[in-house]
Order: C-alpha cells, then structure tokens, then sequence
C-alpha cells in the first residue's frame, strides 16, 4: 500500500468555535491509482489534499506514505520529503513570472540544490513530451492558461515523485483545454503507473479517474471504482 490515513481528524478554530474539518477518516490508495476527491464546499475535501502532501499538520491520526509517518516529521524534514517525493498542481498555475517553462519546471530540483546544467535535459523532455518543445524559453505571460497548466504539470513531475496531488487543476480553464489537462493526466496514471490524487468539483472531470471518493461533513461518504 503506497499511501494510509488512520483516524484523521483536522479541527480548525473559527470566531471562538472548533470546526470539525476532518472527523476521523481512513484511507488506503495504491500505487497507480487515480484517485478523484468530490464533495461540496466545505466538506473537507481540500482540507484531505493538505494534509496528504503535508502542506497542514492534522490534529490526530496519521499519514503514512511509503512507510513514512509524515504527519510526526519535523518542518524541515518535511519540506524536503515533499520537495523529493510529492508534486503538487494547482488550478492557478503558481508559475514564477519571470523564469521561462524550462526554468520554472527544473525549480524544484534546483531549490533541492541541484544544478540547472544536470536538471535541464529532464525538464526540456517533459515538456517535449507534453507538446511544448516550442515553448521551452517562453514566460508565463506568452503561454496559454493550458500551456501554464502542461508546465505545472512538467514541474510535478521532474523530482519523479511518489504521488501527485491536484487541486482543482481545470478549475481555471476552459472545457476542451481542461479536457486535455485531464487526459494527460491519466496516461500519466496508465502509462507510467503514477499516483494521483485530485480534487475537482466538476462530475466531467472526476470521470477521468479510476476511483472516486465523496466527501461530506468531514467524512468519507462514498469510495467506488470508476468505469471508464
């Protein structure tokens, strides 16, 4: 098992009040799968993401990824397991306006003080093969909001992670170009067996999963193989 979530709870203070964001969930996902998350606002689903690619702490249970409690590292052990081990997508891109997709792709690597010279061969070979060998000095502002979103996607992969988490990763585009993110994402699930994990609102886009988790109420609702 690649990933395990015992008991999670995550409990926020809101004007005074506790908030039960997360009210002890359990959670196996294997490597492979794509793992869609659904639920209403405020329903914890992107409270989950969080705290599976342990960008916020739970207040109890644990989280386990290939045998390693990340929920009981330190700040900086974590920073670097995260950096080494997970890839993150976003719906607004989070692209550093100034670097060109090349450079933005190898960023991570280079904050893990590798040098651009032994990373950039990777980084222009993802973006190859995502369809913008075209691009790779472009800046953020020459691309499309589908291209930002293929370079996010480059820059995920380039440390080869464990797992990629996506939040809302269409949320920002339109139908046919959200289509195409969506479906580069799955060969990457069929073709290179990588973990996915995404949270989307949208029924079309869940379809593109092969497992689909609701959320409600801080609880998992349903879990259910999806038919594609």
């Amino acid at each position: 098992m690649l990933f395990t979530v015992k008991s999670l709870k995550k409990t926020y203070s809101q004007g005074g009040h506790a908030v039960e964001a997360l009210k002890g969930v359990d959670l196996e996902i294997q490597k492979g799968q794509f793992v869609t998350i659904m639920g209403p606002s405020g329903s914890g689903k992107s409270t989950l993401l969080h705290l599976l690619g342990g960008l916020d702490r739970p207040t109890a249970g644990s989280v386990i990824l290939n045998g390693q409690a990340i929920d009981r590292m330190n700040d900086e052990k974590l920073s670097i397991f995260r950096r080494r081990h997970l890839g993150f997508i976003f719906q607004f891109f989070n692209l550093l306006p100034t670097l060109t997709a090349v450079e933005n792709v190898a960023l991570p690597m280079l904050l893990d003080k590798k040098v651009m010279k032994d990373i950039e061969p990777r980084a222009v070979e993802l973006l190859k093969k995502i369809g913008l060998g075209h691009r790779l000095t472009h800046t953020p502002d020459q691309l499309s909001g589908g291209e930002m979103q293929r370079v996010a996607i480059c820059r995920a992969l380039v440390s080869n992670p464990l797992m990629i988490l996506a939040d809302e990763p269409t949320g920002n585009l339109d139908s046919k170009t959200g289509e195409s993110v969506l479906g580069v994402l799955r060969s990457m699930a069929e073709d290179q067996g990588k973990t996915i994990v995404m949270v989307t609102h949208d029924p079309k886009a869940a379809s593109f999963g092969t497992r689909l988790i609701r959320v409600r109420d801080g609880n998992i609702e349903s879990d259910e193989a999806v038919n594609n």
